[in-house]
């Protein structure tokens, strides 16, 4: 999954901080996978809802660059 976000998101017509902020977070999304449950160093779920806001920000600046171009 962390590869596919990678490989993808380069291919979104997104200004660069959007970069910025997604590979740190995908960075600590993938080093998450060595804890079974939240830990004071990785919460899991702040990590998903982190890229879950991530997803719908890029959504909406997509659909508004979209929007703009017809």
């Amino acid at each position: 999954m962390i590869r596919l976000w990678r490989s993808e998101s380069a291919s979104l017509a997104l200004p660069a901080r959007f970069d910025e902020v997604l590979h740190p977070l995908l960075d600590r999304i993938e080093a998450s996978v060595l804890f079974s449950e939240e830990s004071c160093s990785f919460s899991q779920k702040d990590l998903l809802a982190s890229l879950q806001m991530w997803a719908d920000k890029a959504r909406l600046r997509l659909s508004s660059q979209n929007g703009a171009q017809t």
